[in-house]
């Protein structure tokens, strides 16, 4: 592993924002939103879904991949397949576990951004001017949005995040205006920081353990600190 050192810079730290860090901002929206939807709302099932979300970010996206996976790098390239590279040229055995890795890396990049894209778009339905479209339309709508997206892919990364960067800034400054605005509504819900409610959340609450699934949806997109390294 080498040590690749770049100078710190305003534009750069504003194409990792539009490139690296939109998902991982927008994925427990939608996880947060499919678990609760059908239930009851009670303090153990908030409190229980919140703490689950945040120690899954914690361990799998802060510990993970920015304390441990980030080091593992080829020669200051990222991602499954230039682990892949590296990986062959010294056990062997390990290249079925990268091959298996790139898979998943392939599954996820086809799961991901239709379940964002779709996210955000029934998430217009809450407006009462776009209350009555239907399901056909908000799929057309997505279908329009990823073949876009997918096309500006041929220009590269770095001009993607030249693109949403700015527009990412002003969503994360909204999220953390809104989130401290409404903290002062219930100031208990810093009690989901505490590991114990998701942890009584996964063994007391009815089928808490499976929902398991549906909390890692938040982690989409924390693969993308190591593949865009």
């Amino acid at each position: 592993m080498g040590k690749h050192i770049n100078k710190v810079s305003a534009a750069g730290l504003l194409i990792a924002l539009g490139i690296i860090y939109g998902d991982i901002g927008t994925s427990p929206l939608y996880v947060f939103n499919s678990i609760i939807k059908d239930r009851l709302l009670t303090r153990e099932l908030i409190l229980g879904t919140l703490s689950l979300i945040i120690w899954t970010i914690t361990l799998q996206t802060t510990i993970k991949y920015v304390i441990l996976v980030l080091r593992a790098d080829n020669k200051g390239e990222g991602g499954i397949f230039s682990l892949f590279a590296l990986v062959r040229r010294r056990k062997k055995w390990l290249v079925m576990p990268a091959m298996i890795g790139g898979a998943a890396l392939l599954a996820d990049g086809i799961i991901t951004p239709p379940i964002s894209i779709t996210s955000a778009i029934e998430g217009l339905k809450e407006l009462e001017q776009f209350r009555h479209i239907q399901n056909s339309t908000v799929v057309y709508i997505v279908l329009g949005i990823i073949t876009v997206f997918f096309f500006a892919q041929q220009f590269g990364t770095s001009s993607i995040g030249k693109l949403f960067g700015p527009f990412m800034t002003v969503w994360f400054l909204m999220l953390a205006a809104l989130g401290i605005i409404h903290i002062t509504d219930d100031i208990t819900i810093l009690s989901a920081l505490n590991p114990y409610y998701a942890i009584h959340f996964l063994f007391n609450y009815e089928a808490g353990f499976w929902l398991l699934g549906a909390v890692f949806l938040c982690t989409t997109g924390a693969e993308a600190l190591y593949s865009d390294l």
